[in-house]
């Protein structure tokens, strides 16, 4: 069974800096494309950023410059680097995979940040 586990979430002040890692239980993991999701009290779900299987990443206009999506295949696990964290970037985080026509989540990670 495909399985998705987050971490490195936590309470941070603005302008600080956190690390989340996805760790990754699938078959063939370089074939797909990773993402970061993340979901704030009261708003929709929205694309972070994503890292695709020739290691190319995207990233959504409100964290470009701040945050650095990576991977490493031979870990099975994709990271987020999130530097310069303002409030608004308080969210419950969630990684996922995509290959064709499957998808999978994980359950995510709260990040928040507050002074």
């Amino acid at each position: 069974q495909v399985q998705l586990v987050e971490s490195g979430g936590g309470l941070v002040q603005p302008g600080g800096s956190l690390r989340l890692s996805c760790a990754a239980t699938i078959s063939e993991f370089s074939g797909y494309v990773m993402g970061w999701y993340r979901q704030a009290p009261g708003k929709r779900r929205e694309l972070v950023a994503y890292i695709t299987a020739g290691n190319n990443p995207n990233y959504s206009d409100s964290v470009k410059g701040r945050f650095t999506i990576s991977r490493d295949n031979a870990a099975n696990t994709v990271y987020l680097q999130m530097n310069s964290l303002k409030p608004e970037d308080t969210a419950v985080y969630t990684c996922n995979a995509r290959r064709l026509q499957a998808v999978y989540w994980g359950q995510g990670t709260q990040v928040t940040v507050s002074s």
